[in-house]
């Protein structure tokens, strides 16, 4: 089979391999189509890789759909349509064959759209995320009205529909005016194209100096976490959802947070929620469409350009909100 792999830190190749053999609990998948995580650029480029993981085939992608092809757990059977969702560290979703838990796929309907049930691993995790920064029991009382998102890639984009379905009025920034295009259309109340304007400048202007009940941010990068420190309001909560944009330790305003009397929350694991509700709910939210996703789906690359792939979404996504990775065995 052919598969992209991570041959040295910040290098891609694509390469030919032999079929994975599934173990037992585990399903072969054949992939169909696969997206490019930020995750991902960081494992790529910026030295959060499993040095134990280089050379493996598909890895670091986890965010994929495919066929079952052979299954060893009685649960998925052979010639069912999945979404894979592996752990990070453990992904294999850059290759034309996966073997993967199968506790770690959601099976999906047949005649499914697989290219549009692509989305359903990231909107997942943003849906995971909304339980902790808005919770779907939050009296009334404390609702928030005015909220800020940092970053209009696919996830930022994501939490855009999610607050307006709540009544929340968004402003969205971010360095591409695609991007932003996008997010306005999607309803949102204005946009902020940094660094020209300011995200924060922007919803003190809009708030009355105040600024916003929620900040999340999606961008992930310490500029924008800082950039979400002066965006909120005091007493109000920020969503923290990009990845860290470094190992170790990273610059933070502490003493702005402690004088504001910030809530904080953190977002990672939807892979270990019990059940992987987020994820159903997601491909749920794709299937009747209360969630807009084609606009995730405009920029793709055959495996064999995985290496652009990832140099693209790298230079974030060139004005794309999601960079995909299209397989060999989708034009079966």
């Amino acid at each position: 089979m052919r598969a992209a792999c991570v041959t040295t830190p910040g290098v891609v190749e694509v390469r030919d391999f032999p079929r994975p053999v599934p173990e037992p609990n585990q399903v072969l998948v054949e992939m169909r189509y696969a997206s490019i995580c930020g995750s991902d650029v960081h494992i790529v480029f910026d030295g959060f890789h499993d040095p134990a993981l280089l050379g493996r085939p598909g890895y670091p992608g986890h965010e994929g759909v495919g066929i079952v092809v052979r299954s060893e757990d009685s649960r998925v059977e052979v010639g069912r349509p999945v979404l894979t969702v592996p752990h990070g560290q453990r992904g294999g979703c850059f290759a034309e064959f996966q073997a993967v838990d199968a506790s770690h796929v959601i099976t999906l309907n047949e005649g499914a759209d697989l290219r549009r049930m692509l989305l359903a691993q990231q909107l997942g995790t943003t849906l995971f995320g909304m339980k902790k920064f808005l919770p779907a029991d939050t009296p009334v009382e404390r609702m928030p009205r005015t909220a800020a998102i940092i970053g209009a890639g696919s996830s930022g984009l994501f939490y855009l529909q999610h607050l307006i379905a709540r009544g929340l009025e968004v402003t969205i920034a971010d360095l591409n005016k695609d991007r932003l295009a996008v997010a306005e259309r999607l309803g949102a109340a204005r946009t902020v194209l940094e660094p020209v304007e300011s995200i924060a400048e922007t919803v003190l202007d809009t708030t009355g100096g105040v600024g916003a009940d929620l900040v999340i941010e999606a961008a992930g990068y310490d500029l924008a976490r800082a950039a979400a420190v002066e965006a909120a309001r005091v007493r109000g909560t920020i969503g923290f959802f990009g990845y860290p944009e470094s190992t170790g330790n990273s610059p933070f305003p502490v003493e702005r947070s402690f004088r504001k009397s910030l809530t904080m929350e953190w977002v990672n694991g939807t892979q270990s929620e019990g059940g992987l509700l987020s994820f159903r709910a997601a491909v749920e939210a794709i299937e009747n469409g209360t969630i807009e996703v084609d606009h995730c789906l405009e920029t793709m690359f055959d495996l064999e350009d995985t290496p652009a792939a990832l140099d693209a979404a790298r230079d974030h996504g060139l004005g794309a909100a999601k960079v995909g990775i299209v397989m060999p065995g989708s034009r079966n």
